[in-house]
């Protein structure tokens, strides 16, 4: 499948879907449209806007087409999430918002069917972070949905099933904290057994499996070739871990910012994963088990940065760093490694400045912190906005002794997914970036002990 030089890329993420067009000779984005991924209230409850989605993808994919040629496509998307179909592939229900609260007043009795973090690597969880807990919420509140059910796709593979008819699931996206796969196994969990699923839950593939061609349809309403070949598709931290597992050797580790930030750590050190501090395992795009923690770090951005554009100057740094002006975890409270505890400052900053220099360097001492819980060893490799942030990766390079790297071309969750057509293409060596220094690293250890 080498010769897809123009693959199409359906990337969801939780705040934005995206179209892209990947070159996969370049490895660049040539081409990129977005809409923001707008949860609708309700009824029945807050759910995501697939027809929307779907008219978008059409009308850019038929664009794209005319404007370049597409000679593939790809999926990938943000985890935790399944689309429920009935059998004849209409929805069984709408897709449920994973940040929806609903699935905790049955946390109890999901508690008691779910398996243990030995079987399944997924962290208990709470709203419907755990798969596997949106599907008991869903199954015992909606009415007639069990009678009505026929196939449980994982969210990439919805949109290939739009696109080819053909149903699937994905082991990165079973591997996702959702408490239906064995990582270690590379099977099904007992979790749908238990929930009486297992005969829907749609087959098992690998994320570069071709899932079937654009039917006759999508390619009359595009223009593609009906030719065109659509693969099964990744969960999207996996699709910017995937570049890295072809271009790496030894140990690394991956930190993939956006709404979340997720570590993942390959060939690192052995320690007990531990699910309480957010610690989970996910699995690669080759199927392999991947310790990663996470938190979400591109939300808390935001709530701290509070809409200002500001820009730190010499001064806001130099007060930050001599006075030990921190921010203290956590500020969005119900995950990563710190869940539980209210941020707090330890003084109010002066100047936004101030602020979003100090919010940088918690988000790499949050970011060093996950590292450290999932044994990471080898350099770390930052993709997604975080990578733009210089004083985030002075800090982040300051506490990882074998260096901080940025990708030399762009890579991320589109240029992943496009690389599932060419498993042997390498992408150009990192970046090697600086900046730590001995006042940060002290900085840091006066935030540890603050903790």
């Amino acid at each position: 499948m080498s010769n897809a030089r123009h693959v199409a890329v359906i990337d969801v993420g939780k705040t934005n879907a995206k179209l892209a067009l990947v070159d996969t000779q370049a490895l660049e984005e040539i081409a990129v449209v977005t809409r923001p991924n707008t949860v609708r209230p309700g009824p029945p409850y807050p759910h995501f806007d697939l027809e929307g989605h779907w008219d978008f993808f059409l009308t850019h994919l038929r664009a794209f087409h005319e404007s370049h040629g597409i000679d593939g496509i790809s999926i990938t998307t943000h985890g935790a999430s399944a689309v429920l179909l009935d059998a004849g592939g209409a929805l069984a229900c709408p897709m449920l918002d994973y940040e929806h609260s609903g699935p905790d007043d049955l946390a109890r009795a999901y508690d008691a069917l779910r398996p243990p973090f030995a079987q399944t690597g997924s962290a208990r969880l709470p709203m419907g972070l755990n798969l596997g807990a949106q599907l008991h919420w869903l199954l015992e509140t909606q009415e007639g949905l069990r009678e009505r059910l026929a196939h449980v796709v994982t969210y990439p593979q919805y949109w290939g099933y739009r696109l080819t008819g053909r149903f699937a699931t994905d082991v990165s996206s079973l591997g996702c904290h959702t408490d239906l796969w064995n990582p270690w196994k590379g099977r099904l969990s007992d979790l749908p057994g238990a929930l009486g699923i297992a005969d829907a839950m749609a087959p098992a593939h690998k994320a570069s499996d071709v899932l079937g061609t654009v039917s006759e349809e999508v390619a009359v309403l595009t223009g593609l070739d009906p030719a065109t070949p659509v693969l099964c598709g990744i969960h999207d931290s996996n699709a910017s871990l995937l570049p890295h597992l072809q271009g790496h050797g030894g140990a690394f580790s991956v930190v993939s910012t956006g709404t979340w930030v997720v570590c993942m750590a390959v060939a690192g050190r052995d320690v007990p994963l531990d699910p309480a501090r957010d610690v989970l395992v996910n699995v690669s795009a080759h199927g392999d088990a991947v310790p990663s923690a996470r938190f979400m770090g591109g939300r808390e951005f935001e709530l701290i940065r509070d809409g200002s554009e500001a820009r730190p100057t010499d001064a806001d740094r130099a007060r930050v760093l001599d006075e030990g002006l921190m921010l203290l975890p956590a500020v969005v409270t119900d995950s990563g490694p710190f869940a539980g505890r209210a941020h707090r400052w330890t003084a109010e900053p002066a100047t936004d400045g101030e602020r979003i220099f100090a919010l940088s360097l918690y988000l790499a001492l949050m970011t060093r912190t996950c590292l450290d819980l999932i044994g990471a060893a080898g350099p770390v490799v930052v993709e997604g906005p975080f990578a733009r942030n210089p004083d985030f990766l002075a800090m982040l390079d300051a506490l990882s002794p074998d260096g901080v790297e940025i990708s030399a071309s762009a890579t991320g969750t589109s240029i992943g997914a496009a690389l599932l057509f060419d498993h042997a293409r390498n992408p150009p060596a990192p970046q090697r970036v600086g900046g730590g220094t001995a006042a940060m690293a002290a900085y840091a250890a006066r935030w540890q002990a603050a903790l």
